[in-house]
């Protein structure tokens, strides 16, 4: 008898253990959404100097506010590439991303430039379109001379050279939508709501975004080299404005990841020609434009009231991904005009996506293509 009850009270004490230490299923598969926030530049590194403020001092006082608030938010989990004015290296930046398994990788820097030029910008890993793009990351990228060894770290990388960038390009390709989407969101925020010169969404060749291996985007809050635009990032209250327009941003993509969207019926559906051709029109041969308006894993049905009233509907799967679109059309001057539409309907982060032969190709090799106009 004794026997019995020592077993029943040794089980009993298996079984208490075993719940407590048991994760609650709804805990279990809520995985949370990181974020690597990298501060650029740092230590002996103070980035531009312009009208004699420090962008490592505005860009680590700006990652720390989205931080702050982010942490607030129990679906997101932080890491910071640096918390202090501490120096780390480029490729160490995208290990520290890598090591985490992060969702996403935001790096928010300043600009500066000779003449009184303003306003935000986000860049994403690819070509530069223009010497511009390219003047920006040659800045960026040339923080590696500052690193003992970073000959052996980038494999023989020379940050003046255009046929290094080319190389860069290849390991982030796969996240360019994801990537170009939060961008959108970033400087379509910046704009609306802060009402910032947005100079648009680029692609340029960045060693930081090549370092890691997921949706990367580095940000340019303003020139610190024009006179109300520095003195404004080097405010408190720029800074947290800014800050909290990052962070919105970040909210938004992952929500749009997750298609968590309920849209009310309108009274009366949108309906667009998309097939109207107007003198001064520029069509492109072989070229499709359509305007993407969201992404998400949910498989939503193409009816216009499950999309503000917008017809037209296509969308496309891309592994778990669901990428829906407004419009398809070779005129270009008239997917500008369907854009401005989606975003008058709520879009917010709307933005032209080109194709050719169904399949997705960057869009400033889509406008290098032969045109026919009126």
């Amino acid at each position: 008898m004794k026997r019995n009850i020592a077993y029943s009270i040794f089980l009993g004490g298996l079984i208490f253990i075993a719940m407590a230490f048991q994760v609650p299923e709804s805990l279990q598969s809520e995985k949370k959404f990181i974020v690597v926030l990298d501060a650029g530049h740092g230590g002996h590194d103070s980035g531009n100097r312009g009208n004699g403020y420090k962008e490592k001092e505005i860009a680590l006082k700006v990652v720390l506010t989205v931080g702050a608030a982010l942490e607030k938010d129990p679906r997101f989990k932080v890491v910071y590439t640096r918390k202090t004015d501490k120096f780390i290296e480029l490729h160490e930046r995208g290990k520290i991303a890598n090591k985490a398994n992060a969702d996403l990788f935001v790096s928010v820097h300043c600009n500066s430039h000779r003449s009184q030029a303003y306003g935000t910008e986000t860049f994403v890993l690819g070509l530069h379109a223009n010497d511009e793009n390219f003047n920006v990351a040659k800045n960026e990228n040339s923080v590696i001379l500052l690193e003992e060894n970073y000959e052996a770290n980038y494999d023989g990388f020379d940050p003046n050279s255009p046929e290094s960038i080319i190389g860069l390009t290849l390991m982030q390709e796969e996240y360019l939508d994801q990537s170009l989407t939060l961008a959108s969101f970033v400087q379509n925020r910046f704009k609306k709501y802060l009402d910032r010169k947005s100079r648009g969404v680029k692609q340029a060749g960045f060693v930081v975004l090549h370092q890691t291996y997921m949706p990367s985007v580095l940000i340019e809050l303003g020139f610190l080299t024009n006179n109300n635009e520095g003195k404004f990032l080097n405010s408190k209250k720029g800074q947290e404005q800014m800050a909290k327009s990052i962070t919105t941003s970040i909210i938004d993509y992952k929500e749009s990841l997750d298609a968590i969207y309920y849209v009310p019926k309108p009274e009366t559906p949108e309906i667009v020609n998309t097939s109207a051709k107007m003198e001064g029109d520029k069509v492109y041969e072989d070229i499709t434009f359509k305007v993407q308006i969201a992404a998400g894993s949910a498989d939503i049905p193409l009816e216009p009231f499950n999309f503000n009233g917008l017809d037209q509907l296509s969308k496309v799967r891309s592994g778990e991904l669901y990428k829906y679109y407004f419009g398809s059309t070779a005129n270009y001057t008239l997917i500008q005009e369907l854009k401005e539409i989606a975003v008058g309907k709520g879009f917010d982060s709307s933005f032209v996506v080109a194709f050719r032969n169904n399949e997705v190709i960057p869009l400033t090799e889509a406008l290098k293509a032969n045109t026919s106009s009126n």
